[in-house]
């Protein structure tokens, strides 16, 4: 079952009374065929207005979806002998982050990516997708490995920051973050990034400094959610969907201020409509991405890195 967005209503009900029309004439002696047929001509148009004038706000919660595809659901179609690896060596394991090996198209990998739940029993297990200090820490354990043996690392984002309690704070959850921002900038092998749906704050950044940072079209990427930035500046949460227009989040404003290198289409209606076609979508860009960073020698993926951030810096200054 696919849940339904509030900005999709007008979709949902129609495609309801088409359902309708279509079990009566299967049920009975009348043919309405041709107003069915009208109906999903109309059906069409009316996608393509909504999703082509779709709104920061009405991406977001887009992003937010539930039924919005994981990295470990993006992981079966693309990397299908994927092998997960667990623990930091240090405190324990995070399952709010998945990481492990794999083969890309013969080429053996590393993935890594943020993980939330589809349940809310699953949801508790990984914090909703929100790391812990140790998460990172299993992440850049995962990213020093795949430097020694030469294994380009590709990571998927999503979260809506790194988990906010006293315990990750108690376990340094800042110097987690920090320490992968500064071990990814030196990196001697490729790093492709992709925000798939939410990237928040430090919680994201921490798996986003690559030398390819590519967004999904309904994705998101900021230092703070819309409703946090809304309670800061308004001190009213509820002005959320005034803030997302301003804040500039939404992968086609980071793809015009020269953050991400391309914006990933998605599927019409959005990526949790069809998951294998949008693992698809993500490989077409991918695939030519790899073959472009092998092609440089370590000291060149250095340089071209710390080029790439350095000129984000200077345009956002």
């Amino acid at each position: 079952m696919v849940v339904g967005l509030e900005f999709e209503k007008p979709v949902t009900e129609l495609k309801g009374k088409i359902a309708e029309l279509k079990h009566f004439t299967s049920t009975s002696d009348v043919d309405l065929t041709e107003e069915i047929e009208k109906l999903e001509q109309r059906l069409k148009k009316l996608e393509k207005d909504i999703y082509e004038s779709m709104t920061p706000w009405d991406r977001v919660q887009m992003a937010r979806h539930p039924e919005r595809p994981t990295t470990l659901d993006y992981i079966t179609y693309l990397f299908p002998d994927f092998m997960e690896l667990h623990g930091d060596r240090l405190f324990g394991d995070d399952e709010a982050i998945v990481g492990g090996v794999a083969k890309y198209k013969g080429l053996p990998v590393t993935v890594i990516g943020h993980q939330r739940g589809r349940d809310t029993k699953e949801n508790i297990r990984r914090t909703f997708g929100m790391p812990h200090p140790e998460g990172y820490r299993k992440a850049l354990r995962l990213m020093k490995q795949a430097e020694k043996f030469h294994r380009p690392i590709i990571c998927l984002i999503d979260t809506k920051g790194a988990y906010p309690g006293k315990a990750a704070e108690e376990r340094g959850q800042s110097e987690a973050i920090a320490r992968n921002l500064f071990e990814m900038a030196g990196l001697t092998v490729p790093v492709i990034c992709i925000v798939i749906g939410e990237g928040g704050s430090g919680g994201a950044l921490a798996l986003g400094v690559g030398n390819k940072l590519f967004m999904l079209e309904n994705s998101t990427y900021s230092v703070i959610s819309p409703e946090g930035a809304a309670a800061l500046l308004w001190k009213d949460a509820s002005q959320a969907k005034r803030a997302a227009e301003t804040m500039k989040i939404t992968a086609h404003d980071l793809k015009e201020l020269g953050i991400i290198d391309a914006v990933i289409p998605e599927v019409r209606g959005g990526a949790h409509r069809d998951a294998k076609k949008q693992a698809e979508l993500i490989d077409a860009v991918l695939a030519p991405a790899l073959k472009e960073l092998l092609k440089l020698s370590t000291s060149e993926l250095v340089d071209q890195r710390y080029d790439k951030y350095k000129a984000i810096g200077e345009y956002t200054l």
